[in-house]
């Protein structure tokens, strides 16, 4: 069974253009900077598929180291 959907592809890929391009920006409503990272941006794009309701895995959570 299929751990993306092909759609949620489409959105990694319409980001990782993006990157090239020069037009994909960080933060909340793309108010940081630039993207440059390649990793940054597929997680972008699996960002913007999840918002959209589209077959992606949940986010790992976060551990906090004491």
């Amino acid at each position: 069974m299929a751990k993306y959907s092909r759609s949620a592809g489409k959105d990694v890929k319409s980001a990782m253009k993006r990157r090239k391009k020069g037009t994909l920006k960080s933060g909340k409503g793309g108010k940081g900077g630039t993207v440059k990272s390649r990793k940054q941006a597929i997680a972008i794009g699996l960002s913007e598929a999840r918002k959209k309701g589209k077959k992606v895995p949940k986010r790992k959570s976060r551990s906090k180291s004491t």
